[in-house]
């Protein structure tokens, strides 16, 4: 892995180059092992929290860790193609408008002692715009080369504060063409049913059941890119204990292990599908 500038990252792409990276502030990875019409993100996986900002922060390290998507990044990790962030939502949140991106108030809590200055937020916002430069660049090159792309758009969910049985796993598509791409989201949806986890944990898959794929990541790249489909791909957080912060290692090497045939099987039958 190397560290590299924005531009040097862009670069690489543009000449389709392999190469395992992370950005020059740390504040996001991305590895590309080969060219494929596919690719995978895990945009709220990070926890890092930037140092001058600790003491001004009213919520606490397992107050981030719960609000976070901890271990999607693993769940695709052997795929061709992942991008992942590594800074926590808590500073700026990669899945919002930059408007929106840094928080004053989560989840009903009020976030900081003392409102941040615009050099602060700035800082943050810098790391925002530089991710979606990359992001940009690489779906360009991917529908470049290939005319068509998918991304899988990884994320968690706490199941246990909701006051109804939810599924296992949730698909956002409110944003995206399900005319065009309907098939395409059932077959998704009834792959992720055939996962089997450890413990006799449940196996359902449901569209728009408790998330609705209304993040920037997905609208950002819908907007921009006529021929991408990104499947807002939702885990309740089966693979850990919410309340006692306790991942279950087991059960996230479960799924990443039947994602590494179910999900290029997917991304080649779009491929097939749509490449004309």
């Amino acid at each position: 892995m190397e560290r590299l500038s924005i531009d040097s990252i862009i670069s690489k792409i543009e000449s389709e180059e392999i190469f395992h990276t992370v950005s020059e502030d740390y504040s996001f990875t991305l590895k590309i092992d080969k060219y494929v019409p596919y690719a995978c993100a895990a945009v709220h996986d990070g926890h890092q929290f930037r140092r001058d900002l600790w003491d001004n922060c009213l919520h606490t390290a397992y107050d981030r860790w719960y609000e976070e998507d901890p271990e999607t990044k693993n769940m695709v990790i052997s795929h061709p193609i992942l991008i992942a962030g590594c800074d926590s939502r808590f500073e700026y949140d990669l899945n919002r408008t930059p408007e929106e991106a840094v928080f004053e108030t989560a989840w009903g809590k009020q976030l900081w002692k003392q409102p941040l200055s615009e050099a602060e937020k700035k800082e943050s916002l810098k790391k925002h715009t530089n991710f979606y430069k990359v992001v940009g660049a690489l779906i360009s090159k991917l529908e470049e080369k290939f005319g068509v792309c998918i991304v899988y758009d990884m994320h968690s969910y706490n199941w246990q504060r909701w006051d109804r049985e939810v599924p296992t796993w949730n698909l956002g598509t409110s944003n995206i063409d399900n005319e065009r791409f309907g098939e395409q989201i059932e077959s998704w949806r009834k792959a992720l049913t055939s996962i089997r986890l450890p413990h006799g944990i449940k196996q359902t898959a449901e569209i728009n059941n408790t998330f609705y794929g209304n993040g920037y990541f997905l609208k950002f790249i819908t907007n921009n890119f006529k021929n991408t489909l990104v499947l807002a791909t939702e885990i309740a957080k089966v693979y850990c204990d919410e309340y006692k912060q306790i991942n279950y290692p087991e059960v996230v090497a479960a799924v990443e292990q039947q994602l590494q045939a179910l999900l290029p099987k997917h991304a080649n039958e779009f491929y097939t599908r749509f490449k004309n």
